[in-house]
């Protein structure tokens, strides 16, 4: 892997990989009835601060995906099959969370498929998505940067547990003592 790829505009870069995953995430959350957007993109008893590294962290996404969309591909190479299995995997597994998101009773928290093995499966495989496709382009400054876009969204995350125990008490606070945060760690 290189530490900096050479950026170009090109058709075979890396913005391919993130119109695949815009596409189809918009096509799974747009299946979902209104209710379900609305307890996808919650953010009730968020702190300001939390709030405030949530920004920054989507400051980061933009440059990450700059990074991205301006980095060939290595097509044909070992390092981009890699990353697009990786990608791939991370793909269905964000679709697959969502999935079992929207089959959660709208009164109790997600605890089916994925959520069976972490708390917050769609962040596990959005990072999964997002660390094929740097490898994909071949390139270790992507990585770092998904690393520090990953430590702000683990805010959010923080955010989001806090508003799952307000909204189901002790019912996430069971899921939260039995079910890891992301996957081995509980």
């Amino acid at each position: 892997m290189t530490i900096f790829p050479r950026l170009s505009a090109g058709w075979l870069n890396g913005w391919l990989l993130l119109a695949v995953y815009g596409a189809v995430f918009s096509a799974t959350v747009r299946s979902f009835p209104k209710s379900v957007i609305e307890r996808l993109f919650d953010t009730s008893n968020w702190t300001p601060a939390q709030r405030r590294l949530t920004r920054m962290g989507k400051s980061l996404s933009a440059l990450f995906f700059f990074l991205l969309a301006f980095s060939p591909l290595n097509v044909g190479e070992p390092i981009f099959l890699i990353g697009s299995v990786l990608f791939v995997l991370g793909l269905i597994g964000v679709v697959m969370a969502l999935v079992n998101l929207s089959a959660a009773p709208a009164d109790g928290p997600a605890t089916d498929g994925l959520y069976r093995i972490s708390r917050n499966p769609q962040w596990v495989m959005l990072v999964l998505v997002f660390a094929g496709a740097a490898i994909a382009v071949d390139s270790w400054a992507a990585l770092l940067l998904l690393v520090a876009v990953a430590a702000c969204y683990h805010v959010r995350i923080l955010a989001e547990e806090r508003s799952c125990l307000a909204l189901y008490g002790e019912a996430y606070a069971a899921c939260m003592e039995q079910i890891p945060r992301y996957l081995l760690i509980v």
